[in-house]
């Protein structure tokens, strides 16, 4: 197959994309780590927690939706299960699986971190973009980002 290279244009669009990807996280995991001491994959693991009207997620399901490895996920959520942010318990579908439980201290904390958190999302991201812009962003990110792999 011949490699069909990216056009001027083309590479500067994607070079700046890429520059925004590995920005505007770090910046806003910055603010994150200093307003609340949570690392962006805490917050991550937490706010997704938080979605379930129980607080649980089982591992292998939550891994899935944060595109994590299983692996990754569980030896994180152990540092977090130390500092009593969340719980593991048996997963009743999954013998070999755990359930993850966001705590009433990790929820706590989620529920103090997140004004901050919005707050930067909005300096960093949101006052930069117009209500259209805004729009053709999520239509873009979510048609990319719903692609099969």
């Amino acid at each position: 197959m011949e490699t069909v290279w990216l056009s001027a244009e083309e590479e500067q669009a994607w070079r700046a994309f890429r520059r925004l990807l590995i920005a505007l996280p770090a910046r806003i995991g910055r603010d994150l780590a200093r307003d609340s001491g949570l690392s962006a994959a805490d917050y991550e693991v937490l706010s997704t927690l938080s979605e379930k009207p129980d607080r649980r997620w089982p591992l292998r399901e939550l891994a899935a939706k944060m595109e994590w490895s299983r692996s990754r996920l569980s030896h994180h959520s152990a540092r977090m299960q130390v500092r009593g942010l969340i719980d593991k318990e048996p997963d009743p579908q999954d013998a070999r699986g755990c359930l993850l439980r966001l705590t009433d201290d990790g929820f706590g904390v989620l529920e103090q971190a997140a004004p901050h958190h919005v707050d930067s999302v909005r300096s960093r991201f949101l006052e930069h973009v117009s209500a259209d812009e805004l729009a053709m962003l999520r239509r873009l990110s979510t048609r990319i980002a719903d692609l099969p792999d």
